[in-house]
């Protein structure tokens, strides 16, 4: 009991200070420029949080991430664009389309002038776009390579009709120039502030959710399908039901990392939902280790921020730097950056008190377990090796 309460603390103690230095902080120490740069990464941590709970507890290689991605953003660019049209333009039309199109808005267009159909829209179309192509292709338990191949095909495929779509989406120059955010000035700074404060808190909600799925029985059902599929089928669970669940969830975070997007960016193009940003989220995944709580976030965090630190100044050199660095990691720390802790400790050996590293399942640290056992409380001596599981015939 004391050591379940002293996890639940330490857990408590860990989103509180994400809390802290996400909200306080960062706001403090950033100027308003560089603090809207970190809403941008903390999206793209918030899609990295759905890849880790899908690639790495349910084993599905998602190649085609920016596909919701691109559908949240494109659902709030299109609200944004007519609340634009309609508080400073009058007429209630985009001006994209007045250049581009016949100068009239497209049926499928007005449900976005309510905000809060659009906010809804934000998290049902992903989610429903993800329902149907789960079960679409895990019934037909298409898994591995096939999915990953299938799932990047969807986001090109979006990609080129995006490009398609000049009158309605912009085509590839996409959609910018928001001037508000339902109601609020986009150029103000105290505003500004608002979007990234939002975006932190969808960050931290969305770490606490999947951890809650994590250490939940869907979280072991999912395991299991990843590892034993064949068997948990055998036991009655389907395993496609479990997967789409999985998918749906996913395709979510990913919609509303994509609506928050576009306010705190100012624009969304198909250069931001296609094939090659799929793969950037999976990379950063990759290198955090995706089967860890936070080293999606770290990973996504980390390759955001060198991204766009070094592409300034190497233009033409970091898209290998990129590679290398997703080589490295691939072949030498294949549990990513959050497994460091766990092997400098294996490198080092057992401590000075004869205790081992064990990972931890949540940091990809490591912790120190005693071989022989606990010893009886308040006492310094360590006391019989206890075993960790029950014989068949005790348990009878």
């Amino acid at each position: 009991m004391s050591k379940f309460l002293s996890s639940r603390w330490r857990v408590l103690a860990g989103f509180a200070l994400g809390a802290v230095a996400l909200l306080v902080v960062a706001p403090a120490a950033l100027s308003v420029f560089n603090l809207a740069l970190l809403g941008k990464f903390i999206c793209f941590a918030i899609v990295a949080v759905g890849i880790g709970l899908a690639w790495g507890r349910g084993g599905m290689l998602t190649l085609g991430q920016g596909v919701f991605f691109g559908l949240g953003a494109y659902i709030m660019a299109m609200h944004l664009k007519l609340a634009d049209a309609s508080l400073f333009g009058g007429s209630g039309v985009p001006d994209f389309m007045s250049l581009y199109g016949t100068g009239n808005v497209p049926a499928w267009w007005e449900p976005f002038r309510d905000p809060v159909v659009t906010l809804f829209a934000v998290v049902l179309v992903p989610g429903l776009v993800a329902l149907i192509l789960g079960l679409a292709v895990f019934k037909r338990r298409v898994k591995g390579a096939y999915f990953a191949i299938l799932s990047q095909a969807l986001a090109a495929a979006f990609a080129v009709f995006l490009i398609g779509q000049q009158a309605t989406t912009g085509g590839s120059n996409g959609l910018s120039g928001f001037r508000s955010f339902f109601g609020f000035d986009l150029l103000d700074p105290s505003n500004k502030l608002m979007l990234y404060s939002i975006a932190a808190v969808v960050l931290l909600l969305a770490l606490a959710a999947v951890r809650q799925l994590m250490h939940s029985r869907f979280g072991e059902l999912l395991v299991a399908v990843r590892d034993q599929e064949e068997r948990v089928r055998f036991l009655g669970y389907d395993p496609a039901i479990i997967k789409t669940v999985t998918y749906v969830i996913a395709a979510v975070m990913a919609g509303i990392a994509g609506a928050l997007f576009v306010p705190l960016v100012g624009i969304i193009s198909p250069a931001d939902v296609g094939v090659i940003p799929s793969i950037a989220f999976l990379i950063g995944v990759a290198i955090g280790g995706r089967a860890t709580l936070l080293g999606p976030v770290l990973g996504a965090l980390s390759v955001a921020i060198a991204q766009t630190s070094l592409s300034s100044t190497f233009p033409s050199f970091w898209i290998y730097f990129q590679g290398l660095l997703f080589v490295l990691v691939i072949g030498f720390m294949p549990g990513g950056l959050a497994s460091l802790p766990g092997l400098i400790a294996r490198l080092r050996g057992r401590g000075p008190s004869g205790q081992r590293a064990v990972p931890d399942p949540e940091t990809g640290g490591s912790a120190r377990q005693n071989p022989a056992g606990p010893g009886p409380e308040g006492s310094p001596v360590p006391g019989p090796a206890v075993p960790t599981t029950i014989p068949e015939e005790a348990s009878r």
